[in-house]
């Protein structure tokens, strides 16, 4: 399959090339190419920084009367790209690199400085030993001492290094990763111990907890049974509100009421003159006068009548008492007997 595009040109058989006409171009021409800064530089007119890399479109010419070993020697032109003032900057082959011509100035070229003294100082220096031998021999003298120093260095430099070659940092890594390994141990150990005695303490406190709460569940019991014994000792001593007399050596606070019923609240007890109590008035006794003695005969029979008036006052005085405790019903009837006895 033969080629698209046609790169060899033809050539006719009776073709003389001395017969071409040779173009006349000046020596100082211009080509445009295309190019990156070399370095970084600043603009003198707007103060822009460009930046090592920059591209632009460029124009190149050869510069003239300047050679360096044979080799030309070219010069660029490039605009700011703020303000399009025109910078210039050219090759340097006798230290492979760019220099800068106007319009901008080159930044971060510290290195470079620093090459350039020292060249300007060996300079110098030659200059001085080229007319003055007593000059070469101080500087021979300098520079053997520097030479004894470095050498003296180098030795010490090669003993440290000895020394840390005898050194087995396998073996140190080794021993620093087992020390590591049994203090995580302990640390762990003392974790697990720590973590023990806690479970101990709160198993001993729970514990104390549980036998205070029996111990008061016990005192509670104790103290209900005896007032269920205490409660359950008499049944009969419910019905008694008041006791007329009292054995020697007995207490009345030993007697407790028993439960009261829940009927026995909203209706109340038979027996009891709480509720009637209230309703019922005691009678005032009736003033007794003394009549005067009879002389004869009737003196006895005056003296029986007021021995009964006597017992009766006697007897509304005192309250009326009955085996199953006074009620207001029995009140009553004490009453009405009382006042039977007056109209006797």
């Amino acid at each position: 399959m033969s080629e698209r595009k046609v790169l060899n040109k033809y050539y006719p058989p009776d073709f003389d090339p001395s017969k071409i006409p040779k173009l006349k171009l000046p020596k100082d021409r211009q080509y445009v190419v295309r190019l990156m800064a070399p370095f970084n530089m600043r603009c003198k007119t707007c103060g822009e920084y460009i930046y090592k890399g920059k591209k632009f479109n460029a124009r190149k010419e050869t510069v003239q009367n300047e050679l360096y070993m044979g080799l030309p020697i070219f010069r660029f032109y490039i605009k700011c790209t703020r303000c399009l003032a025109e910078i210039t900057f050219k090759t340097d082959p006798e230290n492979t690199d760019y220099a800068m011509e106007h319009g901008a100035t080159r930044n971060f070229q510290a290195e470079k400085l620093i090459e350039e003294e020292e060249k300007r100082v060996q300079q110098e220096r030659e200059e001085e030993e080229l007319n003055n031998p007593m000059k070469v021999l101080e500087n021979r003298t300098k520079d053997s001492k520097m030479e004894m120093e470095v050498l003296e260095n180098l030795q010490e430099l090669k003993e440290l290094n000895q020394r840390q070659a005898q050194v087995d940092f396998e073996g140190m890594i080794d021993r620093y990763r087992e020390l590591e390994r049994i203090e995580k141990e302990r640390e762990k150990e003392e974790d697990e111990r720590e973590t023990k005695e806690m479970l101990e303490r709160a198993l001993v406190k729970r514990l104390r907890d549980s036998d205070s709460d029996s111990d008061s569940e016990k005192e509670e019991e104790g103290e209900s049974s005896q007032s269920n014994e205490s409660s359950t000792d008499k049944p009969t001593d419910i019905l008694t509100i008041d006791k007329p007399t009292q054995a020697p050596g007995t207490s009345t606070g030993g007697v407790k009421r028993a439960k009261v019923e829940t009927w026995e609240k909203s209706v109340g007890t038979l027996g009891g003159g709480g509720a009637l109590g209230s309703l019922v008035v005691r009678k005032k006794p009736r003033p007794t006068f003394a009549k005067p003695h009879p002389v004869g005969p009737a003196a006895p029979k005056l003296q029986t009548d007021s021995k009964k008036s006597v017992a009766v006052s006697n007897n509304a005085s005192k309250p009326v008492t009955t085996q199953n405790g006074s009620s207001s019903l029995s009140l009553l009837g004490a009453y009405s007997d009382s006042d039977s006895n007056d109209s006797e």
